[in-house]
């Protein structure tokens, strides 16, 4: 680092101290590798350390947060997504990187793409009418990520203009676009909680998609499609003798879970002072010790239920339901509406969908249900593969049926005995992993 002149070594002290630390630790734990991140306490940051671990598509198997007056230090057990521990050194330099560009406050942004927001009721076919209209009006669409969920669809899409291969910038054209598609997702009746608009400050997809659901206040509305009853258990109580809340998460683990839930606890104001994440198979145990941003602890029954729902929906917009189908082909003009014109010719619902393009060639996932969010029969996908190419779209995932599922699982924890660990002993086995004592149990 080039230090500014005339800072005197004191503020050069100041400066490596407030700067992240990240330390890697391959010998302590057998099966995942150890990242410590020490940093300053600051709203946020614990956010960007998961945000920047799954961005990477790292697996987050345990993790120990402690707060100690000003200072945060994070531990992670992390592997790829295929249980292996962390060994390359490009993978281990971009997080020591990202994390120092979030200290300074620079964001990796999306360059040359228009972005639009689209937030609406969710139906069987929608998908296909909005690509369709960009089609026609010749956009490219190059990423896009859809979320459902309880009948709401939230989407963000990035895209540029199909002949100059440019951002589209042009005032008129911007609120054509943004005015069809905002017609699309009235419908016959939602005149008005659609939404249309256009973006220019996305740092972060995902996240921004948290935002717009909740903004859309899906976590309050009840669900439309078929369901199994697997949601995650959550409990808040308080820990009155320290003046914390403890939120307790029991569910099903899954890729970027931790960061769903930290996600939706810091833009809905709330400090996570010290927490305990463990996975073990396929089962999740998350414990949240929190505060309002000025010292607080949630105050009353309501405000309980209202984080208890938030955290419901932030899990549950995620989770994959139906086949997952992945397309691999040459990108070209129209692509998306064709497939999803033939989905929705397949009475097939689109419950989430991820779109990218790497160079010319198109790489997206779509989750498929039958209309009213039950399997989709195996006869219509070969269908639609067939119509599609079978070489180009592929089945990864077939999904378990809701009786497979409880036969599977064991019996959900319920909701007593929320505060599992006081806040004196979960100190103390933060620090136990901290390294006092080299073990991963």
């Amino acid at each position: 680092m080039k230090w500014r002149t005339g800072l005197d070594e004191y503020e050069k002290l100041l400066i490596r101290m407030s700067t992240p630390k990240v330390i890697f630790d391959n010998a302590a734990c057998y099966n995942a590798t150890r990242v410590m991140i020490d940093s300053e306490r600051n709203h946020g940051i614990l956010l960007e350390a998961v945000q920047i671990l799954t961005d990477l598509n790292l697996s987050i198997k345990k993790a120990y947060i402690c707060s100690d007056g000003r200072w945060f230090m994070d531990v992670f057990h992390v592997t790829d997504l295929n249980g292996n521990k962390l060994t390359e050194d490009s993978v281990l330099s971009y997080i020591q990187e990202s994390l120092k560009l979030v200290h300074y406050g620079i964001s990796r942004r999306i360059e040359g793409l228009t972005a639009l927001e689209l937030t609406g009721t969710d139906r069987v076919g929608l998908l296909s009418e909005v690509f369709a209209v960009l089609s026609n009006l010749r956009c490219n669409v190059v990423e896009s990520k859809v979320w459902t969920h309880n009948g709401r669809i939230a989407s963000l899409i990035y895209l540029k203009d199909n002949d100059s291969d440019s951002p589209i910038e042009d005032s008129k054209r911007l609120d054509l676009i943004v005015a069809m598609l905002r017609n699309v997702l009235k419908g016959d009746n939602d005149i008005r909680s659609a939404k249309t608009s256009v973006t220019l400050d996305v740092t972060h997809t995902e996240r921004r998609l948290h935002q717009m659901m909740f903004d859309d206040r899906d976590y309050e509305r009840k669900p439309i499609l078929n369901t199994c009853d697997d949601s995650p258990v959550v409990s808040v109580q308080n820990f009155l003798e320290k003046d914390y809340s403890v939120v307790n998460i029991q569910c099903k683990d899954r890729n970027k879970l931790l960061f769903d839930v930290v996600c939706t606890l810091t833009d809905m104001e709330y400090f996570v002072f010290h927490a305990k994440v463990d996975t073990s198979e396929e089962k999740a145990s998350l414990e949240f010790f929190i505060r309002h941003m000025d010292g607080t602890p949630i105050s009353s029954e309501a405000e309980k239920q209202r984080v208890i729902l938030c955290l419901q929906a932030a899990i549950e917009r995620r989770a994959s339901q139906g086949v997952r189908l992945e397309l691999c082909t040459d990108d070209r003009q129209g692509l998306l509406a064709d497939v999803t014109r033939t989905f929705r010719e397949n009475a097939l619902n689109v419950t989430r969908a991820e779109i990218s393009t790497k160079v010319d060639t198109a790489l997206n996932t779509f989750y498929v249900t039958d209309a009213i969010g039950n399997p989709a029969d195996p006869k219509i996908i070969e269908s639609v593969r067939q119509q599609i190419g079978l070489n180009y779209l592929k089945v990864k995932e077939l999904p378990l049926t809701c009786k497979q599922k409880k036969e599977r699982n064991e019996p959900a924890v319920g909701p007593g005995g929320a505060i599992l660990l006081s806040l004196g002993s979960i100190v103390k086995r933060n620090l136990y992993n901290l390294g006092l004592i080299k073990s991963c149990s």
